[in-house]
């Protein structure tokens, strides 16, 4: 079965999507990091989405759901990369994506990560080192 990687790093949780995404994908996605994210206890989960060229209305529901799954389990969502014309489609098929925070890179991600993590009294910051 075909699956994307999850990466710890520290506290959080990275997700590059490097691959077409389809709905049996995406679910297994959201099945996946929702357990990484109670396993591990991670404090927030960076979703990269540069190499997405379509978001469709299902793909979209599962990012906010996969935010929705995340903050209940005590964890901040970012999603990455988003291209204008993801962004675009996004905005005319009506999805407001709640509980997803959007940054433009990687380090701008993990950077919002990062301080929110700080500003909430967590010890380590994204790479795993105490402060």
């Amino acid at each position: 079965m075909e699956r994307i990687p999850i990466l710890r790093m520290g506290n959080f949780l990275l997700v590059t999507i490097q691959v077409d995404m389809h709905d049996k994908l995406a679910l297994t996605l959201q099945d996946d990091l929702t357990a990484k994210i109670a396993d591990v206890g991670a404090k927030g989960v960076l979703i990269d989405i540069s190499s997405l060229e379509i978001v469709d209305s299902f793909i979209g529901r599962t990012l906010a759901n996969i935010a929705s799954m995340a903050r209940v389990l005590d964890a901040q969502t970012v999603v990455v990369g988003m291209q204008p014309a993801v962004a675009i489609t996004l905005v005319e098929l009506g999805m407001s994506l709640p509980g997803i925070r959007t940054a433009l890179n990687v380090e701008s991600g993990m950077q919002y990560l990062h301080e929110t993590a700080t500003a909430y009294g967590d010890g380590e910051d994204y790479d795993g080192d105490s402060e």
